[in-house]
């Protein structure tokens, strides 16, 4: 396991990540930090470039076996930090306010291990993926043309989670993330002067009939197979002026459903609305999705490996405030392997995630990197001579 010296320098490496975060697409030097911290543990090759700033560190063993991936997100928040710790943020206005830096840390500890006691069989791939907080970085990555030489059998990720007790484990087999987009809606129309408004095309009453007949086609309640939620997060009209009669119009909608499939449905439902009332308004309706996250569904037989693992380790685990409505684009794994995402708990009442005074704690880092090295070892094994 790791020495009290790896401990230490890990510590060090996480604070200084934490001083100079990078937001999703921009994270160029995290990148260049990650492949640096990887030289000396000598994998078998180092990926870069991958869907973005997305740096992979293949080790493998060189006899046949399953290939297991382990991830990490690279980005920050576009969030400003309160503290006054000494590794607090150096960049305005950004901060790693979700624990990614906590996150990187742990898969580096785990390349010290695998580097000083190599695997028996097949491969670890320690995947630092771009972009997690915008939905966009693990569709890149798996969409990107060299990730099919280290296509995964199994996928493994820890999320730190706040609201559970310092080191305990969330997770199960099914659904973990609800799936989420970003609906942009823009109704053009034709602005007119504020005295003569039947000369134009408003979108007010458009807008006004579109907030609640959105909100109603997904009014949350249980997280099962019918779940869906609709929020509007955002709406413009016009400038703000009194003598112009608006001409356009924004609409924001987050949506969320428990599964892909529902997701494609209810985006046509939302599309076909916004349409109609377009059309009613002699307007016409311009779409844009963002922050598309697919669902977050546990494999049952990863599940199991990583229950096993944390029975050997006699680390405390449940399904405690599972599933979750908030999304992770680590469902994307999933598509191509047996997949699980573990929640680890920081403490009850550490700042939540996204907060100005989150901050990871950096005495997680041994338990994720347990947790990852005991997966690895009982699919893969432990040469003879490590």
């Amino acid at each position: 396991m790791l020495t009290n010296s790896d401990i230490a320098d890990l510590t060090a490496f996480r604070r200084a990540l934490h001083k100079f975060p990078e937001i999703s697409g921009q994270e160029a030097e995290t990148a260049k930090r990650i492949t640096a911290a990887l030289g000396p543990l000598h994998p078998s090759k180092i990926l870069t470039g991958l869907g973005g700033h997305g740096v992979a560190a293949v080790f493998d063993s060189g006899a046949a076996g399953p290939t297991v991936l382990f991830r990490a997100e690279l980005d920050a928040l576009p969030i400003p930090e309160i503290s006054t710790a000494p590794w607090r943020s150096q960049i305005e206005g950004k901060g790693h306010l979700c624990g990614h830096d906590g996150h990187m840390t742990m898969l580096l500890g785990l390349g010290r291990l695998l580097a000083r006691s190599p695997i028996a069989t097949g491969r670890v791939v320690l995947m630092f993926q771009p972009a997690e907080e915008d939905g966009s970085g693990a569709r890149a990555v798996v969409a990107d043309p060299a990730f099919a030489a280290i296509a995964p059998d199994y996928a493994f990720a820890i999320h730190n989670e706040p609201g559970r007790p310092f080191g305990y484990v969330s997770t199960r087999p099914g659904l973990i993330n609800c799936a989420s987009l970003g609906l942009a809606i823009t109704l053009s129309g034709k602005t007119a002067h504020a005295a003569n408004p039947e000369d134009g095309r408003s979108p007010a009453l458009a807008i006004a009939s579109l907030i609640p007949a959105l909100g109603a086609l997904g009014t949350g309640g249980e997280l099962d197979d019918a779940f869906r939620l609709v929020t509007i997060t955002h709406a413009a009209l016009g400038e703000p002026s009194f003598g112009i009669a608006p001409g356009t119009g924004k609409l924001f909608a987050t949506l969320r459903t428990t599964h892909d499939a529902a997701m494609d449905a209810l985006l046509t439902e939302a599309r076909a609305l916004a349409e109609a009332a377009a059309a009613q308004s002699g307007l016409t309706a311009a779409f844009e999705i963002h922050d598309n996250f697919a669902a977050s569904i546990n494999n049952p037989e990863a599940t199991e490996i990583a229950r096993r693992a944390m029975d050997t380790l006699g680390i405390k685990h449940g399904e405690d405030n599972l599933p979750m409505r908030a999304s992770e684009d680590f469902g994307v794994f999933g598509w191509g392997a047996k997949a699980a995402m573990l929640c680890l708990g920081p403490g009850e009442n550490h700042a939540a995630l996204h907060n100005p005074d989150y901050d990871f704690p950096d005495d997680l880092i041994p338990t994720g990197v347990a947790i990852f090295n005991t997966i690895a070892r009982d699919l893969l094994g432990r040469a003879k001579n490590g």
